[in-house]
């Protein structure tokens, strides 16, 4: 069996480690109301803020620009108020059908979290429970489709550096090589860093 987490880190490279703060996870979390997945904060913690081949983000809980938690208050309330529903054409595609929930809220205990998004308009989101599964992922692709994957938050992540469709309808894309990993600078303005992580023989 596969362990995704260890899968991801190796893929990565080495863990940067800049902000790894249990107390602003600890802050986070009472605001939510609820714990994240262990195995996001594990990478969140290693790696973020970063962009990760030139389209998906990782915030962080500690970070002043790039802040995760400015970032979930800012998109839960924006999707809170938003027309989210419209692209829902049945139960197959209907996050309140595969997740359980009789309301979908945003930023809540009991609703979806956002995770990570990518600059091509992907929406990635936790939830409770995904098609019966604990903290799956949920995801809202660029053309508005839903869809949830019973996994956790690694294996999602796998799965989407290696091309797999995981990001929304045809949204399967795969980059050879080596992963290519943007650090933005803390001061803004200031150029990025880029890093890339080792050869993966893809």
């Amino acid at each position: 069996m596969t362990d995704y987490l260890q899968a991801v880190l190796a893929m990565l490279g080495p863990e940067e480690g800049r902000l790894a703060d249990p107390a602003a996870w600890l802050k986070l979390e009472g605001e939510l109301g609820r714990t994240l997945p262990s195995d996001y904060k594990r990478i969140v913690d290693a790696y973020a803020p970063v962009q990760i081949n030139g389209h998906l983000s990782l915030a962080h809980p500690a970070s002043g620009s790039w802040n995760l938690g400015a970032e979930m208050r800012s998109t839960s309330a924006t999707w809170a108020g938003s027309s989210w529903e419209s692209h829902v054409t049945g139960p197959d595609d209907d996050p309140r059908v595969f997740c359980a929930l009789p309301q979908l809220g945003f930023g809540t205990p009991e609703g979806l979290v956002p995770l990570t998004s990518t600059d091509q308009g992907a929406r990635v989101f936790t939830a409770p429970q995904v098609h019966g599964f604990s903290e799956g992922v949920v995801v809202q692709g660029s053309e508005g489709d839903w869809v949830g994957h019973p996994m956790p938050f690694a294996e999602w992540l796998y799965r989407y550096l290696i091309g797999e469709e995981m990001a929304g309808w045809d949204s399967g894309t795969f980059y050879p090589g080596p992963v290519r990993m943007e650090y933005p600078h803390a001061v803004p303005g200031r150029p990025v860093r880029e890093a890339c992580g080792p050869e993966r023989g893809m």
